[in-house]
């Protein structure tokens, strides 16, 4: 039986008005999409996010695309917030993961 690992980023995005379209901009990833609309553009980037952040693991190459950049690991703090991802100017990207194998010692 399948095990489901949720797996989600918090990152910043920015919207540019060009001519009829809409860009949406992820700069930390140097990843963009567009659309008709603001709504349209955000949901294209978040789709375009998930799939360069697949590509990435399934490549094999995900923790060193990360750390070029930018991402470092920090010490989670005691009290994470409720909301870690203000709902301005950030877009949440599900990533889903799912275990196929039997649960066994995983080495880190």
């Amino acid at each position: 039986m399948p095990i489901w690992v949720k797996f989600e980023v918090c990152l910043p995005y920015d919207l540019i008005e060009r001519d009829r379209w809409i860009v949406a901009f992820c700069p930390v990833l140097d990843l963009y999409s567009q659309g008709d609309t603001k709504e349209d553009a955000k949901k294209a980037l978040i789709e375009t996010v998930q799939l360069f952040l697949e590509s990435c693991f399934e490549r094999g190459v995900l923790d060193e695309v990360l750390k070029e950049c930018g991402f470092q690991l920090v010490k989670i703090p005691s009290e994470v917030p409720e909301q870690a991802c203000p709902p301005e100017s950030y877009i949440e990207v599900p990533v889903p993961f799912e275990i196929n194998k039997k649960l066994k010692a995983c080495r880190v």
